[in-house]
């Protein structure tokens, strides 16, 4: 059954058709003069298929990611915006797979649950959604979402740090936007994470040696970010433990290799100066922090210890092997 579209509507429908992927609701079949007794009877002879309720895909086959994400924001109904694993997937930080469509509707709104589709509702919406094709969370409430969906306030606060920092969503931006959305979960975690960004975890390697390094084995937290005069240029270091009293630097060093004469003769700079002044300096790299945080631990225990701090080393849970 070929469809026949009236000349005056025939721009709107091309326009429709591609925007939606070929994935109409009802009403918008109905508008353009495609009758229900119409749309039942291709679908009952398998040239189009019903998606969600009241939502009509114009073939037969599998639907693209596009056509599913289009299905999913016209059954949830306007307005509504991708949001928690589907908005990171658009923005580029996740892979896209074929889950569920994570879908943000205003609350109050009356659309539940379907195959494929998940529904949250938000009395926040019209602060969190950018103008983006498809509408999507803004970075800052994606990252929000993404630790709000966590199930205990410590991977909320994990996944608030590593997400931000390994995409460069600024502390700022999520202070922002946690103050204009206030009901949410796990407060205290998420402003507590919002600070560290803010004192200077700026790359995913920063965080995860937090996490991983300092925090789960108990190692005092370091000054991040530390400028530095050296022979009369003013540089930054990752961490120093000056502040427990413990002339020790840490780089951290998230680059397979020195990519520029400039960064190469810079890091040896420092290198010099911490050794003429007498500082201890460790770099480790990702490998180093991800493979074996607690290798890393040890070492910086070991200094931290030679050079006067009396604190315990704490075992975590791969130290323990659980």
């Amino acid at each position: 059954m070929s469809l026949v579209i009236s000349e005056p509507d025939l721009a709107e429908w091309e326009l429709l058709n591609r925007a939606q992927h070929a994935v109409f609701t009802r009403e918008q079949l109905r508008k353009f003069g495609i009758s229900h007794d119409a749309v039942r009877a291709n679908i009952r002879a398998k040239r189009w298929q019903r998606v969600h309720r009241g939502v009509i895909a114009l073939f037969s086959g599998p639907l693209s990611r596009a056509a599913r994400i289009s299905a999913a924001l016209l059954y949830a109904d306007l307005p509504a915006s991708l949001s928690h694993r589907t908005a990171a997937q658009e923005w580029g930080w996740l892979r896209k797979d074929g889950g569920p469509i994570h879908v943000t509707v205003p609350y109050g709104t009356s659309a539940v649950p379907q195959e494929g589709v998940v529904i949250h509702r938000s009395r926040a919406f019209r602060h969190i959604v950018v103008a983006r094709d498809p509408p999507r969370t803004s970075r800052a409430d994606t990252v929000i979402d993404l630790a709000v969906a966590e199930p205990d306030e410590r991977s909320a606060e994990r996944t608030l740090l590593t997400v931000a920092s390994a995409n460069g969503v600024a502390a700022d931006e999520i202070k922002a936007q946690l103050a204009a959305r206030p009901a949410y979960r796990y407060r205290t975690a998420l402003d507590r994470a919002v600070r560290l960004l803010g004192e200077g975890l700026t790359s995913m390697l920063e965080t995860r040696y937090f996490l991983d390094v300092e925090r789960a084995h108990g190692i005092p937290r370091a000054l991040r970010q530390v400028p530095v005069s050296v022979f009369g240029r003013k540089l930054l270091e990752d961490c120093s433990y000056e502040s427990v009293g413990v002339p020790l630097i840490v780089r951290l060093d998230g680059r397979a290799y020195h990519s520029d004469a400039e960064t190469a003769f810079r890091d040896r700079r420092r290198d010099n100066s911490a050794e003429l002044s007498g500082m201890a300096r460790l770099v480790y790299g990702w490998q180093d922090v991800d493979s074996n945080p607690c290798a890393v631990a040890r070492e910086v225990t070991t200094v931290l210890r030679r050079e006067g701090w009396q604190g315990p080393m704490k075992r975590c849970r791969k130290c323990l092997g659980t």
